[in-house]
């Protein structure tokens, strides 16, 4: 198996257990004031990743790189906003419904690096994308 597509499988267990854990956690409490303290413990947790690794070093580094910077910064307030929207969702809305929705982020990815990256789609590739967007909304559905 390749190694980046274990790191996906990886990640998308990771991200259904955001979903569960998630949910669970936001009744009674404000959405927002959740995503703050789940921000903090994020970066903690990726803070001892990194010094584990013993690559603090590395995060002057990319402090120097302007551009890599600028976009690591806008990446981290997409991530941010997205963490927001999403855990409201959550508090609104079912697990069941809300994820669906949520991963129609890997639709709109594919455009997004296609027209600002020129990534190139097969037509097999648009198909499956295709897919991907109708069945998100159909298992939205009520």
């Amino acid at each position: 198996m390749p190694l980046w597509l274990l790191y996906a499988l990886l990640s998308a267990v990771t991200a259904a257990l955001v979903a569960i854990f998630g949910k669970i956690g936001l009744q009674n409490i404000d959405a927002n004031s959740a995503t703050a303290i789940r921000s903090v413990i994020m970066a903690l947790f990726l803070l001892g990743v990194v010094g584990v690794q013993g690559k603090f070093s590395e995060l002057g580094d990319i402090l120097v790189q302007k551009k890599a910077l600028s976009f690591i910064v806008l990446s981290g307030i997409a991530g941010a906003l997205s963490w927001l929207f999403y855990f409201l969702a959550l508090k609104y809305g079912k697990v069941s419904q809300v994820g669906p929705i949520d991963k129609l982020s890997v639709v709109i990815a594919v455009i997004l690096a296609f027209v600002f990256l020129g990534e190139k789609i097969s037509w097999i590739n648009a198909a499956g994308v295709a897919l991907i967007a109708v069945g998100a909304l159909l298992v939205a559905v009520k």
